[in-house]
């Protein structure tokens, strides 16, 4: 992988591919360029842009430089915008699309010319148990302990996964994977924690984010995923919601990449 260096000095590994305007994308938890759907997405979309797959700090080749600070996970991110030129399209998934919009709305549409994002987790209603300060603390004390097993029984749990998934998981070659960033579950519980609450987020969220936004959900997603994913995209100055149908958290990409080439290429 090739690397650049984010602000406060940490290695960030990425790759590039494709030709045509340079979309980032940044992954959600459990993910980077080797786990998870980024190389997939990356394949389908550089047959019409320029793609940047990053490995996000702590995972894959990238750095970890302590202490932690979701502050950052925006300058990771912004190193990668700036040797793609200084000016891209940008898609966040899960965590890594509460990351991108925290980065939208600090950097502005002439960084981030578009921004989409698929089923930021957001809590907003009662439809489900919201998750605070003591989940946080839970996972900081699991990665701390280096019980990185642990670390993703609890993250499941959290998600509302049955048990026996990571009973499962550990018989097929993506546990080891996992388990090798494991302890990063702590940063997109630091990232996610302020927007699961469940309260509807205040107007003002993201006001910023002026740029074009696509804010998509899954049909066969929790009904409070979608509740949370139209609220966003409510609020945002100038973005649509898309419900794609028969998705869910885990959207295939050959369903996904059509709908964001076609968002990237609308003229602005």
């Amino acid at each position: 992988m090739l690397k650049t260096t984010s602000k406060d000095g940490t290695s960030i590994a990425y790759e590039v591919s494709g030709n045509g305007p340079a979309v980032v994308l940044v992954d959600g938890a459990l993910c980077y360029h080797d786990s998870g759907p980024g190389r997939k997405i990356a394949k389908l979309l550089s047959q019409n842009f320029t793609v940047y797959l990053y490995d996000r700090r702590g995972r894959g080749e990238s750095g970890d430089t302590q202490p932690y600070a979701a502050q950052r996970e925006i300058e990771d991110l912004e190193s990668i915008i700036t040797l793609a030129g200084g000016s891209v399209y940008v898609f966040g998934q899960s965590s890594g699309a509460i990351l991108s919009l925290e980065a939208a709305d600090l950097l502005g549409p002439r960084v981030i010319k578009k921004l989409a994002v698929y089923e930021a987790p957001l809590i907003t209603n009662s439809d489900r148990f919201p998750l605070g300060e003591k989940d946080l603390r839970r996972m900081q004390t699991l990665a701390e302990e280096n019980r990185r097993k642990d670390a993703i029984k609890f993250f499941f749990k959290s998600i509302e996964l049955p048990g026996v998934f990571s009973v499962i998981l550990r018989l097929t070659p993506v546990w080891p994977k996992m388990k090798s960033i494991a302890l990063t579950l702590v940063n997109d519980f630091t990232i996610t924690t302020p927007y699961q609450t469940g309260v509807p987020l205040p107007k003002t969220q993201w006001r910023h984010v002026a740029m074009p936004t696509w804010v998509g959900a899954g049909g066969k997603s929790p009904q409070w995923m979608q509740h949370s994913e139209r609220m966003l995209a409510s609020f945002l100055p100038n973005a649509r919601y898309h419900l794609l149908q028969d998705q869910t958290h885990n959207l295939k990409a050959d369903k996904l990449v059509p709908v964001l080439a076609a968002f990237f290429q609308e003229q602005l």
